[in-house]
């Protein structure tokens, strides 16, 4: 059984990434506050919820550290590139809406199998506009430059938009890859 921790960081709609997970085969899924000590993570896999707040995000920052994959969903995403070296400014666009998603590298193990396009919905408060080193931007739209992005050395992947709500397309499959990632 492959064994995921989704980390709350206090986003709207984090009990959805849960409850998504849960409900796959062959996945242990636990839901932990971002307060948790790193030392207390077990764990094939981390999933960084969103959150409303970028000095909200606990001890995020140290579990980029637990060699384990990590998947980071809209502020999460913007914690791993802020972290690493790369750089998070205000959206032009602002809040949630419909968007069309390019995906720029399908051998990318986490939002690859979605190319060549797929429709999200996503919040553009806040956007990715720098890379980190090591990263690859795998996804682009009309309205953000980096929608997601992955360093497979690593194995640490972000999303800009949420794959657990209802009104993304093929979200359940980003989960799903994921999972395999983890479960490698």
């Amino acid at each position: 059984m492959t064994r995921i921790l989704v980390v709350d960081n206090h986003g709207q709609f984090t009990h959805l990434e849960h409850r998504l997970l849960r409900d796959m085969d062959g996945v242990d899924v636990e839901l932990v506050d971002n307060t948790t000590p790193p030392e207390d993570i077990e764990a094939d896999g981390l999933v960084l919820s969103g959150g409303p707040d970028m000095d909200d995000v606990g001890n995020c920052r140290e579990y980029l550290d637990l060699d384990v994959p990590v998947l980071g969903i809209c502020l999460g995403l913007q914690l791993i590139a802020d972290e690493l070296g790369g750089r998070v400014e205000s959206g032009d666009y602002g809040g949630y809406a419909d968007v069309d998603v390019r995906i720029q590298d399908e051998t990318d193990p986490v939002v690859g199998s979605l190319a060549p396009e797929t429709r999200v919905w996503a919040s553009h408060a806040d956007e990715v506009v720098e890379l980190p080193e090591g990263f690859t931007r795998t996804a682009d739209s009309d309205i953000c430059g980096v929608e997601a992005m992955g360093d497979a050395d690593r194995d640490l992947y972000g999303v800009q938009w949420h794959p657990e709500v209802a009104h993304t397309e093929e979200g359940e499959a980003v989960f799903e890859n994921f999972v395999d990632v983890c479960a490698e």
